[in-house]
C-alpha cells in the first residue's frame, strides 16, 4: 500500500469509545466540500480489503485519545446522541442493532475517521426502505439478513456519516473506512452494506466508487431571512396565510397554551408526560415505538441544551408534544404525540412552532421528519435525501441496480409534481 499506513478497528460499542475521539472525527467532517472518487474505486477497495484487512481488521484495542475541542454541529452523529440509544437498550444486540462502529488509526493510533455501523437481523427503524429486496433475495435462496447498516439507528436526518478528520491524510483515511466496511460485510457473511442519509457530498462519493444510487424526498422549511413569523406568511399567497392564521387560531382556542422545554425546564413530569404521548401515537402509526422510557431521560441530561420540547398544555395538564434537537443552523422534528384530538393542534406544534423559533434564532432550516406532502401548503419544501448500497451478490446487484434507476427516475418527477404545488406568492398572481 502506497501512502499512509491505517489500522480498521471494530468496535462493537459505542461507550468503549472516548467522546473526544468520536466527537473530533464527527465535529471535523468536511460538510459541502466536494469529495473525489474514482468509477473504478469499488473493486479497488474490495481488492484491497482482501490484501491488507486480514491483518488490520481488529475487534479490540486501546484507543488514544484526542485533544481537539468538541463541537459536531449534527446533534444526530454526536456520541452523546448515539450512547444515549445504546445505554437506554433502544438500539443494542437485543433489539437487532448490533453495534459494530469502524474507527480508523494511524501508524501512531490517532484515530482519524470513525464510522457508526450497525449488523441488523431486520430492516425496521431505518426509513429507507429494503423489504422488497428482503424478501426477493430470500424467494432466490439466499440470506439477506445479517446486513451491515451505517445510520443513526431511528432517526431519518441527513449528516455526516463517514466521520474523517481533516488534514493531508483525509482521503486515504476515508478510502481506509470504505475498505474496511467491505471486508466487515465479507467476516459477517453479511449480503450487503447500506449508508443512508449521508450527506450529498458524500453520497457523490460512494456512487462515484460504485455503490448504487438512492434518492428519496423529505419535506424542509427554509428560512429566507425572515425576521418575523408575519413576514414568512407575507411571502405565501393569501389563500394560505389565511388558511395558516385559522389553523393557528382553532389549534389554541379553548385555553390551550404551547410552552417551550429546554435545559433546566425538561424535568422528567414532562418527558412523563411527552412518553405518553409518545406511546400512544407511535403504537397506533407503527405498532411498537422504537424509544423507551429510560431513553428520554439519558438523552436529556446529555443534551438538554440542544433539545427543544413543544408541549401543549390545557388548564394544568399537558395534552400533547414535540420533541426537537436544534443544531446552530437547524431545528429537527423527532417525535410528535398527543393523548387529545385538537384541530390543528399536529400542525401547531410540529411545524408553526418549529418555523417560529427557527425564525426568533436565526436557523436556516427545519426539518420536520419523514414523509408528509401535508407540509407543502404549509411551507415545507421537497428535498432530495441519499442513500448508497453495496450488494455484494452480483446478479442480485444488477437487479437491484435495475430498479434504482427506475425509482430515481420517478421520484425525481413527484419532486417536481409537488414543487409546482409550493404555497410562495408568484408575480404573475397572489390566489
Amino acid at each position: 500500500m502506497n501512502g499512509p499506513s491505517f489500522r480498521v478497528r471494530v468496535e462493537p460499542s459505542i461507550r468503549s469509545i472516548p467522546a473526544e475521539v468520536w466527537d473530533a472525527c464527527a465535529r471535523d467532517v468536511p460538510v459541502g466540500e466536494t469529495l473525489s472518487s474514482d468509477a473504478k474505486g469499488l473493486d479497488r477497495l474490495e481488492n484491497r480489503g482482501k490484501a491488507e484487512s486480514s491483518q488490520r481488521l481488529e475487534s479490540k484495542s486501546e484507543v488514544v485519545e484526542s485533544s481537539c475541542e468538541i463541537d459536531a454541529d449534527n446533534p444526530f452523529v454526536t456520541h452523546d446522541f448515539l450512547s444515549s440509544l445504546e445505554e437506554s437498550g433502544a438500539a443494542t444486540a437485543r433489539t437487532g442493532w448490533l453495534g459494530r462502529h469502524l474507527l480508523v488509526e494511524d501508524e501512531n493510533g490517532a484515530v482519524l475517521a470513525a464510522m457508526p455501523a450497525f449488523l441488523k437481523s431486520h430492516s425496521r427503524g431505518e426509513y429507507v426502505f429494503d423489504h422488497g429486496w428482503a424478501e426477493a433475495f430470500e424467494r432466490a435462496g439466499g440470506n439477506y439478513y445479517p446486513k451491515l447498516q451505517v445510520s443513526v439507528p431511528f432517526t431519518p436526518v441527513t449528516g455526516p456519516r463517514l466521520l474523517v478528520r481533516r488534514g493531508p491524510s483525509a482521503p486515504a483515511a476515508r478510502e481506509a473506512l470504505i475498505a474496511g466496511a467491505l471486508e466487515l460485510v465479507k467476516r459477517e457473511r453479511a449480503s450487503s452494506l447500506h449508508i443512508t442519509f449521508p450527506t450529498e457530498a458524500e453520497w457523490s462519493y460512494l456512487t462515484g466508487l460504485g455503490f448504487l444510487a438512492r434518492n428519496d424526498r423529505q419535506f424542509h422549511w427554509l428560512n429566507e431571512g425572515y425576521k418575523t413569523f408575519d413576514d414568512f406568511l407575507a411571502a405565501l399567497s393569501s389563500r394560505k396565510r389565511k388558511m395558516i392564521k385559522r389553523e393557528r387560531h382553532e389549534a389554541l382556542s379553548g385555553g390551550v397554551e404551547i410552552l417551550r422545554l429546554s435545559g433546566a425546564d425538561l424535568t422528567e413530569a414532562a418527558w412523563d408526560s411527552f412518553f405518553a404521548f409518545y406511546m400512544d401515537t407511535g403504537s397506533r402509526k407503527w405498532g411498537t415505538p422504537y424509544l423507551n422510557r429510560a431513553f428520554f431521560s439519558i438523552v436529556s441530561e446529555k443534551m438538554r441544551d440542544r433539545i427543544v420540547l413543544v408541549m401543549a398544555k390545557r388548564g394544568e395538564q399537558f395534552i400533547a408534544g414535540a420533541l426537537n434537537f436544534r443544531s446552530g443552523h437547524a431545528i429537527y422534528g423527532r417525535y410528535w404525540g398527543a393523548i387529545e384530538h385538537r384541530p390543528f393542534l399536529h400542525f401547531e406544534v410540529c411545524y408553526y412552532q418549529a418555523i417560529e423559533y427557527a425564525i426568533e434564532r436565526g436557523l436556516k432550516v427545519v426539518e420536520a421528519g419523514a414523509q408528509g406532502a401535508h407540509k407543502i401548503p404549509r411551507g415545507y419544501r421537497p428535498v432530495t435525501t441519499y442513500s448508497a448500497h453495496y450488494i455484494a451478490h452480483p446478479s442480485f446487484r444488477r437487479a437491484i441496480a435495475d430498479y434504482l434507476q427506475n425509482e430515481r427516475a420517478y421520484v425525481a418527477a413527484e419532486a417536481d409534481e409537488l414543487s409546482a404545488a409550493l404555497p410562495f406568492r408568484s408575480e404573475q398572481a397572489d390566489f
